[in-house]
């Protein structure tokens, strides 16, 4: 259960010294409880007791922290089962794997593509997370030539190889660069966990469908002082995703629920089976299809790290779009700077169009009007995040707020015309909007795309 700000008020000197930058400890407390310090901070305590806030403020599930520096991902870190009870914290590590058996062109090509992978979606650049190097050749020279080729990436590294001598040969290359080992087994256990211990880096324990076996390893690893550890179920798709899902919502609990320390770990899933066990059955597309869609349901079930096979635009997308909404607080909408925003070249008679300040709403309408080559002055009302119908419901797009926006903007001083577009879905608030700003109102299209010619055809009758 998550420590209360009392709970952690106790551990503290209650000195109210403000040496650590605040008023009180109780003040300090707080901001702990809120993730807007850290407990080193105070120097009244002493290293076991700083333990032991650290120990109380930590999360249900342990954050595990892949590669160095600017390139380095932290995954993990939840405290709730569910998103309307908090925040999740830390987006789902979207990795593809490279086979170390593909040609010297095909390789480098595979590795090309997952770096540059990038689209933009309501302000937001969404990218992959890492690069996964299998050692699906079973050579140990072969793997370490892929690690090697990888090794100055711009994303970090899963190695995926279950000898160790193969392992070994990787870590040599870039044991320094904190990759995440996968996988330690019940039956190479000892040599991954020194191979762990050696480069200090994050390990994979894959324990396919036996969660006593999981527990009992992972009791294993945490006694050789190993505490970053991801904990791999196994994915198994051929007779559905069922007993899959039960066991990633099953570890989550046992986390979250009843603290169990074998299992406050991030969990892998592992979609890209559909490409390596499945290599006769489908098409491309039929695959990247399944694959996707596995990943989607891993997400949804607290997978905290996917690794996957396709790099298909098209099959990404949905998982990348999925993951930003997952990791947004639902109790905040996503919403813009509100005020007055421009496109194209702008006179005295440069018409004035009125949207809401929620970002799905805002980039909708930008990217419209500039695929539109759009000349338009863009009002954007302060809705608190709520799109158009919602916030008219809501009684926060009123005539008021609009008049408000308006002399605020500055927006009179720059046309010489008192003529404002809205939103379709904002009729109902037309004549208020009147009243309250003396502008004179027209209805647009419901539908933005349409707004660029809807514009011209203002344009054309205005001649």
């Amino acid at each position: 259960m998550r420590a209360t700000v009392m709970d952690i008020y106790r551990l503290l000197p209650k000195t109210n010294c403000g040496k650590c930058g605040e008023a009180s400890c109780m003040a300090f407390a707080t901001k702990l409880n809120e993730k807007e310090v850290e407990p080193i901070q105070c120097t009244q305590m002493a290293e076991k007791e700083r333990e032991k806030v650290e120990d109380a403020i930590a999360p249900a599930v342990r954050e595990v922290v892949i590669g160095t520096g600017d390139k380095a991902i932290t995954i993990g870190g939840d405290e709730v089962m569910y998103r309307y009870e908090l925040t999740f914290y830390n987006p789902t590590a979207l990795v593809i794997e490279v086979s170390d058996d593909l040609s010297e062109e095909e390789f480098d090509a595979k590795v090309k593509t997952i770096e540059n992978i990038e689209f933009e979606r309501t302000g937001e650049l969404l990218k992959l997370s890492a690069i996964a190097v299998r050692n699906k050749s079973g050579d140990v020279e072969k793997f370490a030539k892929a690690t090697e080729k990888v090794k100055n990436s711009k994303l970090p590294l899963v190695l995926c190889s279950f000898n160790p001598d193969a392992m070994k040969a990787a870590l040599e290359i870039v044991g320094g660069q904190r990759p995440l080992i996968y996988g330690a087994t019940e039956y190479n256990l000892e040599n991954m966990a020194d191979l762990a211990l050696e480069y200090k880096c994050p390990i994979t324990l894959f324990v396919p469908h036996d969660l006593e076996k999981m527990k009992e390893l992972s009791y294993n690893l945490r006694s050789e002082g190993i505490n970053d550890i991801v904990l791999d179920p196994g994915t198994y798709v051929r007779e559905g995703t069922g007993d899959t899902l039960d066991e990633f919502i099953m570890i989550r609990r046992l986390a979250v629920e009843k603290g169990d320390p074998d299992f406050r770990f991030p969990i892998m899933g592992v979609p890209a089976v559909h490409w390596i066990y499945e290599s006769g059955l489908g098409t491309m597309v039929d695959k990247g299809i399944r694959e996707a869609v596995t990943a989607a349901k891993l997400m949804n079930s607290y997978a905290d790290i996917l690794i996957m096979h396709g790099t298909e635009i098209w099959e990404l997308i949905p998982v990348l779009t999925l993951r930003q909404g997952l990791y947004t607080d639902p109790r905040k909408p996503q919403a813009v700077d509100p005020g007055l925003y421009t496109f194209g070249e702008l006179d005295e008679n440069t018409p004035v169009l009125l949207t809401t300040n929620f970002s799905l709403t805002f980039y909708t309408v930008e990217g419209d009007l500039k695929s539109g080559d759009a000349n338009c002055y863009l009002l954007v009302l302060d809705t608190d995040g709520r799109a158009v119908d919602v916030s008219v419901a809501g009684n926060q797009f009123t005539g008021k707020a609009v008049a408000d926006l308006i002399k605020e903007s500055g927006i009179e001083d720059k046309v010489s015309h008192r003529k404002l577009i809205i939103p379709g879905l904002g009729a109902p608030v037309s004549g208020d909007i009147e009243d309250e700003s003396g502008w004179e109102v027209a209805v647009g299209p419901r539908d933005s795309s349409q707004a660029p010619d809807y514009l011209n055809k203002i344009k054309e009758e205005a001649k």
